[in-house]
């Protein structure tokens, strides 16, 4: 079983640089599955949120896995519909209650959109929950240089992470000098380019994938752990699962790491910064549809 790394964040929080997406993985079962066989495969970082709408089915499994809670590192996620300070107090406490746990390690706000005090008051309603143990770590998820500074600078605290969309294609080199000054980790929903079979197939990632006894799917992740991202590869298969992980055996030289970072294209598949992007989430994601 591989030994995944850990790094400290700017709380001093230890997280985990290799994790499990559950973005799309129904509450049906699919998730409890899917969940189930990563905790097998050896991956106790299991990312989620309301808006997946499979909290329970991650709790389940990681109960129902025997293995002790906080061996885990779970991260969840405060949707657009619960901003705002006693909305987002009320969010913390659902999500508690759902994952059936006494804490939840990491808490992002996942679509940072709306009025300055929505954030802002959901922001300190985290602070509080943190200060009280229901949280260990906050964060941001979706925040471009352009969200960053309408928001976080009215925050009493530096978020610990920004989980964004990271790819070889979609380096994200400007919000990375900005993470960089502010001692701020960065995740990456989709490391793997969301299936992007053009990033699969590229030529520099297949040379470099044959010269290490590898497929690219491993080079990719490589790459990202070494330029200091946490990974969330999602699959279903658990041979897959097994193979992302073999990751940590081996380390890209530095000339194979700049002929990776010269890929960037520097666009990826979802702009936030786009107008109507709220509105469309919105109308997508219901979580208080079944209230």
């Amino acid at each position: 079983m591989a030994h995944i790394t850990t790094i400290k964040l700017n709380d001093n929080v230890a997280i985990p640089v290799f994790g499990f997406g559950t973005f799309l993985l129904a509450n049906d079962g699919t998730c409890y599955n899917a969940v189930s066989e990563a905790i097998k495969a050896g991956i106790r970082h299991i990312d989620t949120a309301v808006a997946y709408f499979n909290e329970q089915e991650v709790g389940k499994a990681v109960k129902d896995s025997g293995i002790p809670r906080e061996e885990f590192f779970i991260t969840s996620k405060l949707w657009l519909q619960d901003f705002g300070y006693e909305a987002a107090k009320k969010a913390i406490e659902t999500s508690l209650r759902k994952l059936n746990m006494d804490y939840i390690d990491l808490y992002l706000i996942h679509q940072p959109y709306g009025e300055v005090e929505e954030i802002v008051g959901a922001w300190k309603a985290m602070e509080e929950a943190k200060a009280e143990g229901k949280i260990r770590s906050i964060g941001v998820s979706n925040m471009t240089v352009k969200i960053w500074r309408k928001f976080v600078p009215h925050f009493n605290t530096m978020p610990s992470v920004n989980q964004v969309e990271w790819n070889p294609y979609f380096q994200q080199k400007e919000l990375m000098k900005l993470m960089k000054e502010n001692n701020v980790t960065v995740e990456s929903w989709g490391p793997l380019g969301q299936g992007n079979q053009e990033l699969l197939s590229d030529p520099v990632l297949v040379k470099i994938a044959k010269a290490h006894g590898k497929d690219v799917g491993q080079i990719i992740l490589r790459f990202e752990v070494q330029e200091g991202i946490i990974v969330f590869p999602k699959t279903t298969k658990p041979e897959r699962m097994k193979s992302n992980l073999e990751i940590f055996d081996f380390e890209l030289s530095e000339d194979e790491m700049n002929e990776i970072r010269a890929l960037d294209k520097g666009h990826g598949s979802h702009n936030p910064d786009a107008d109507g992007v709220k509105e469309m989430l919105l109308g997508a994601f219901d979580v208080h549809a079944n209230d």
